[in-house]
């Protein structure tokens, strides 16, 4: 009898030893689980790239309403770009619901050919502001998509002094019976350069000022967008002051309106 109770006991104190070493295990190899985990965590961690954004289409809306130097992501068309230089290009597009400005977006001489009016790019890069004007900054990347639109020119005339203008900004625009003022003291009716340096032959942006009446603006012809060869630099270089002029570009911005004019006609 004395048997079977010692060997009942010594049973259950294997019994007991099992289940504490069990218990001891299962202590030690919980806080590894745990690191682990956070390994996990740390690893799937959101990147802060541009490319977070692709898929993520933003609409025009939403990209305004983004903070400076915020990656962003949008589709839009093409409108019109300056010339290509060192594997960039700046762009100036428009979609339905509003107008982009595209700086030194990273793009191979065979891409730029392809950018003609119309044609629907998607565009990764960061949201930046300079002097008023809100564009994507330097060195984004885009691709090309199926779809067109060419934006009709939005007529604001007899609205540059409203408080709204900024809404139609880097957006397509036209402006009837401006009339041309004098750029500079002498009574040049426009500049080569902002600050009359440049000279007729050096493919110089152009510089003149308008009245609408009640204020006066300065108009630009950027010359990377519209060179010496091209009609409207020609029409420019020919303006008298007092000539009455309609005008067509994009509504870009430095510290106030400063439209890239792309047509002038000479009433």
């Amino acid at each position: 009898m004395k048997k079977i109770i010692a060997l009942l006991l010594a049973v259950c104190m294997v019994a007991a030893f099992v289940g504490c070493a069990k218990t001891d295990t299962a202590t030690t190899t919980a806080p590894e689980t745990t690191e682990a985990a956070a390994e996990n965590t740390e690893v799937t961690e959101a990147p802060t790239a541009p490319q977070e954004a692709e898929g993520d289409v933003m609409t025009h809306a939403e990209y305004i309403a983004a903070p400076v130097d915020s990656p962003v992501c949008i589709e839009t068309y093409v409108q019109a770009h300056q010339s290509w230089w060192d594997n960039k290009v700046t762009v100036y597009a428009q979609s339905e619901d509003g107008a982009y400005f595209l700086y030194n977006m990273e793009c191979s001489e065979e891409d730029a050919a392809k950018l003609t009016e119309g044609t629907k790019i998607r565009v990764n890069g960061f949201k930046t502001e300079w002097s008023g004007e809100v564009e994507v900054a330097e060195g984004a990347t885009f691709e090309i998509l199926e779809g067109s639109y060419v934006a009709p020119a939005q007529d604001i005339t007899g609205g540059l002094s409203a408080s709204n203008l900024i809404d139609w900004q880097n957006a397509k625009i036209k402006i009837s019976d401006l009339t041309v003022e004098a750029a500079n003291d002498a009574g040049d009716a426009f500049l080569y350069n902002w600050d009359g340096s440049g000279a007729a032959g050096n493919n110089n942006d152009l510089y003149f000022n308008v009245s609408d009446g009640t204020n006066t603006y300065t108009f630009t012809v950027e010359s990377y967008l519209c060179g010496e060869e091209t009609e409207v630099y020609q029409t420019v270089t020919n303006l008298k002051v007092g000539d009455t002029i309609d005008v067509e570009g994009f509504l870009y911005w430095y510290n106030g309106m400063q439209p890239h004019v792309t047509s002038v006609t000479v009433k």
